[in-house]
């Protein structure tokens, strides 16, 4: 598995060569440093720490400054690792080499992008779930429309069950968006544009994985 990590710009949409509009989502994605490097005989499994952001040094703690020192670089917003970096990359990464949207992808690929989705705060089972309320609009339900209705048995089971789909915070968790398709890059301002959506809010830190 290899990937890049990037921020997310925002939504366009560009013209295939059949004329079809296709709406993207533009990811800068990179420059990435090379912080770590773990084989087999030292850290058991096969893996690439990439960083990606700047960072102000007098906020980052002195085991991490060490760590990016140790790289040859400044301090990093964001560090993640990717495990069983692509083959191709096998014995040339070195510590604090420069990884480039264009090094990791190449039209046409299909790929993961992973992120925050937006939070919505506390919503109700409409909204949340896609419910349609009790009883609609007849029967007398007049302020029952947006309600969740019942949520358990009686005198058996007496209880509610784990998982029932109730009313709650909405949003603000990790999403995987996968098999999206990269439509361009433009490597000279080290953007990548992928077909669809992709969770999170613009100026949101992304993931993208092979």
């Amino acid at each position: 598995m290899s990937g890049i990590i990037g921020k997310k710009i925002g939504m366009t949409s560009i013209y295939s060569a059949a004329g079809k509009n296709i709406p993207c989502t533009v990811i800068e994605a990179g420059p990435c440093v090379v912080t770590q490097v773990k084989n087999e005989e030292t850290d058991g499994y096969r893996a690439v720490q990439l960083g990606y952001g700047e960072r102000k040094e007098k906020n980052t703690p002195k085991a991490l400054l060490g760590h990016f020192k140790n790289a040859n670089t400044t301090p990093k917003k964001e560090v993640v690792e990717f495990r069983d970096f692509r083959v191709e990359f096998e014995g040339g990464v070195q510590l604090g080499q420069e990884i480039r949207v264009g090094d990791v992808f190449i039209e046409g690929d299909f790929v993961d992008a992973i992120g925050t989705s937006k939070g919505k705060g506390f919503q109700g089972v409409v909204k949340r779930h896609g419910f349609g309320g009790v009883g609609q609009s007849t029967h007398g339900q007049h302020n029952r429309e947006r309600a969740p209705g019942s949520i358990g048995g009686a005198s058996f089971p007496a209880r509610v069950f784990k998982g029932m789909r109730m009313a709650g915070r909405t949003g603000g968790n990790r999403v995987k968006a996968i098999n999206l398709q990269v439509v361009k890059i433009i490597p000279e301002k080290n953007l990548i544009l992928v077909s669809g959506s992709v969770p999170g809010a613009n100026n949101s830190t992304v993931i993208l994985e092979k």
